[in-house]
C-alpha cells in the first residue's frame, strides 16, 4: 500500500515539474457542463539523436619514479 502511495506521489511530482517546465499545458476547450468537459493537451516534444564525430584527446606520459633507499642511514644519537 506505501509502495502505491510513494508511486502516486512521485508521477504528481514529475507531472507538476513537466507542467512548470512548459512541456505539458492542460486548456479546456469548452464550458463544463452536465456532459463532461473536453480538454486539449499540448505537450512539448524532445527528440534525441546520435552523431559520430572524431576528437582529439591528449596523450599521457607516466614515468617510474626512482626506487628510495632501502634502508636510510640512521640519525646520529644525541
Amino acid at each position: 500500500m506505501r509502495a502505491i502511495l510513494v508511486l502516486l506521489g512521485l508521477a504528481a511530482l514529475v507531472l507538476v515539474v513537466l507542467m512548470s517546465l512548459g512541456f505539458v499545458s492542460l486548456e479546456q476547450t469548452q464550458q463544463a457542463s452536465i456532459t463532461p468537459p473536453e480538454f486539449k493537451a499540448d505537450v512539448g516534444r524532445i527528440d534525441v539523436g546520435t552523431s559520430n564525430r572524431t576528437i582529439e584527446v591528449p596523450t599521457i606520459e607516466v614515468e617510474k619514479a626512482d626506487p628510495a633507499p632501502a634502508d636510510p642511514a640512521p640519525a646520529p644519537a644525541q
